[in-house]
């Protein structure tokens, strides 16, 4: 076989690999219990070589779980040790430090052979709904209250289950069905993936991943060299204001382009907070890198050598390099935000090539639905744990307006109504987008979302709030305006906190209006036929056009009345 063949051989096994692991992520899809899966896609899935350097990743998942799941290989073969690995073995944990960030988050590794022996791994990590304690909030004070700690350890040896920690797991949790049906989901995609590589490797008579895998890494590891090499060697500062728990929280990176690598520096970032909304390092390091790849190196497959030359530091202790035992259950809620940080400085060094801040964390909420006092629990009348993904608007980019109600940088896909309302007795009354909620701008913000949440007649609930941008919403960028903020208030006017486990009495229901992007340029440099399109749409209210957007009352009753036509 010569050069020029082996070359391409080599590129379609890669994009093999590629579509491995996205059958691997949709088996886990269609296996998984929890809604956070089959409905969010809030999961990774990869393949790793004997080293545990990640090859491939698929497409459907998060870069949170993805980018951080990079790393988490390298601690099983630590913990377990490779002299031990044996066909039928699956390995699992939760430890936030060695797996995603959080306990919430379940790793599963498993090794892989070929004609008996050992080549590589699968790995898959999926976010469940409960893993006991304080419950998915930012309540608690250490990692402790915050629910089950599952350290490395075999979750299969040989092909046989682990009933002990299948018991001490259910004994902890208060959905235990629908946890350990996720564990066995896990383990299958990984199954899969295993079976689908070995029919590759036959087909093309490769007995191991070493030349695929030096393959991958170097030409990965060249190309996003290739693109650093083309940007201003220049440094620069980002700095942001976010909410935080009790107290605002500071993001302050410094970027440094030089000819080789990246480097991000979190010095000068708040210090660790007394509530669970701290970050490990590993997940402050995945949405880093994701930011950089975005902006630098969007088209090069995400693997261990195109994340190589990116350099991230963060002072212990600090909010984004949280050590055991802090509190990190919403580690999300300030890690989302890196990404827009980044960008802050980016946009000093590389002007109109990022996108404005955008609502930046992910809008979910928690409710625990119990039934009231005077009601037995039965078959009719349960407890109930639903978990819900949503989203704000994200930034307005240089030349297009910022994408409504839309995951970023987390990706997650927001969840439909009708499956949220099949886990429990929860009705989500209002869901719909909000007009004026995106900067104003050349280009405008998303927008936001209205919702409308309760619960069915004779049940009671916990709101557990995961919200930012309440006092901080999104800044505009080259003269754009700021999206709107965060509100939350019960119906009955009781405003509510952004963050925290909080009461809702029987009869009452939850208003939320989540957060626009910001904008992008001049308000008076937008296209007029998109201000009309805007209006027509309900995007903006005919107040704006007027106020914001300068349409005159005559321009405004003619886009009303060709939208009544």
């Amino acid at each position: 076989m010569n050069a020029k063949t082996k070359k391409i051989n080599n590129q379609v096994m890669w994009n093999r690999l590629i579509s491995v692991v996205e059958e691997q992520a949709q088996a886990l899809i269609r296996t998984a219990f929890s809604t956070s899966v089959r409905e969010a896609g809030d999961l990774s899935a990869g393949v790793y070589n004997s080293k545990g350097e990640m090859l491939a990743q698929a497409v459907t998942g998060t870069p949170g779980h993805v980018n951080a799941m990079a790393e988490s290989v390298g601690h099983f073969i630590k913990y377990i040790g490779e002299k031990t690995f044996r066909e039928g073995d699956v390995y699992i944990t939760n430890d936030p430090w060695m797996g995603t960030g959080h306990l919430h988050d379940i790793t599963v590794v498993t090794p892989t052979f070929k004609d008996q022996k050992f080549i590589g791994f699968f790995a898959c990590t999926a976010h469940i709904v409960d893993i006991g304690g304080r419950g998915f909030g930012a309540d608690a004070i250490s990692i402790y209250e915050e629910g089950l700690y599952i350290p490395i350890m075999r979750f299969f040896d040989k092909g046989k289950i682990n009933n002990t920690l299948i018991q001490i797991i259910r004994a902890n949790v208060r959905e235990p069905d629908q946890l350990v049906g996720d564990l066995f989901a896990l383990a299958a995609c990984n199954e899969i993936g295993i079976k689908r590589l070995l029919v590759m490797m036959e087909e093309f008579k490769i007995k191991n991943l070493t030349i695929i895998s030096n393959f991958i890494l170097e030409r990965s590891y060249k190309a996003t060299l290739e693109k650093i090499s083309q940007l201003p060697q220049k440094e620069a500062t980002g700095f942001m204001t976010i909410d935080g728990y009790n107290t605002p929280i500071n993001i302050k990176i410094r970027l440094t382009i030089l000819k080789h690598e990246i480097r991000c520096d979190f010095t000068g970032t708040s210090s660790v907070d007394e509530k669970g909304i701290n970050v490990p390092l590993v997940y402050t390091k995945a949405y880093a890198c994701y930011a950089l790849k975005c902006t630098i190196a969007p088209n090069i497959p995400n693997n261990a050598g195109s994340l190589s030359p990116f350099k991230v530091f963060a002072p212990i202790n600090s909010i984004v390099n949280a050590i055991h035992p802090a509190p990190v259950a919403l580690r999300h809620v300030i890690g989302h935000f890196i990404p827009d940080t980044i960008f802050n400085a980016l946009n000093k060094i590389m002007p109109n090539t990022v996108p404005a801040e955008g609502a930046g964390t992910l809008c979910n909420f928690q409710v625990s639905i119990r039934p009231t006092e005077y009601q037995s629990v039965g078959e009719d009348n349960y407890r109930s744990e639903v978990l819900t993904f949503n989203s704000g608007g994200s930034g307005a980019r240089p030349n297009s307006d910022g994408l409504n109600a839309t995951a970023f940088p987390s990706g997650v896909m927001t969840m439909p109504i009708e499956a949220t309302e099949n886990t429990g007795p929860i009705i989500i009354w209002r869901k719909e987008l909000r007009p004026d909620s995106g900067g104003i701008g050349k280009f405008r913000g998303g927008l936001g979302q209205f919702m409308e949440v309760g619960v069915k007649e004779g049940y009671v609930f916990d709101f557990q709030a995961m919200f930012d941008r309440v006092n901080y919403p999104a800044k505009g960028q080259n003269g754009g305006g700021s999206g709107s903020p965060t509100l939350i208030r019960r119906d009955d006017g009781l405003k509510m906190k952004g963050k925290g486990k909080q009461f809702i009495p029987n009869g009452n229901k939850v208003h939320l209006a989540f957060p626009g992007g910001g904008g992008f340029g001049k308000v008076a440099h937008r296209d007029k036929s998109l201000i009309k399109r805007d209006l027509t749409l309900g995007y903006i209210s005919t107040e704006s056009a007027q106020l914001h957007y300068k349409l005159s009352e005559q321009e405004i009753n003619s886009v009303l009345q060709n939208k009544k036509k």
